[in-house]
């Protein structure tokens, strides 16, 4: 990406997709390229930290927490803090989750299995706020 672009150009917003799991992980890469948007994903905590590392230009980032220690909240943290907006995903209902997620900065929750109507309107309006 250029930094002197246009601004008549729009580029596709880049979202981080976060989970554990390489083939669920490559399926919301795929969904979200398809609808439109840039993706870089991240299967490891490590991986996480490289790409907050090295990557600026996050608008959003969708975090899987299953298979996750309570080390993933840090990650949330520093998401926070790099003014980085993300969503939760969850493996089931959980309202200590939910207020755990939503005390470390998260901007909202979706329980799995996803419904990628919702997702897309979610991951829009999130987008929409920030331009």
């Amino acid at each position: 990406m250029e930094a002197n672009q246009s601004s008549h150009q729009i580029e596709s917003p880049l979202l981080l997709a976060v989970d554990r799991n390489p083939r669920n992980l490559e399926l919301l890469k795929q969904f979200l390229d398809r609808s439109g948007f840039q993706t870089i994903t991240a299967h490891s905590l490590e991986g996480l930290a490289q790409t907050l590392a090295e990557t600026s230009q996050i608008q959003l980032a969708l975090i899987d927490i299953s298979g996750f220690d309570r080390q993933i909240w840090t990650y949330c943290e520093q998401l926070r803090s790099q003014q980085i907006p993300f969503l939760i995903l969850l493996p089931k209902q959980s309202t200590a989750i939910q207020e755990e997620g939503l005390s470390h900065g998260a901007q909202g929750m979706l329980v799995k299995p996803l419904v990628t109507r919702e997702l897309l309107a979610l991951i829009r309006s999130f987008l929409e706020v920030q331009v």
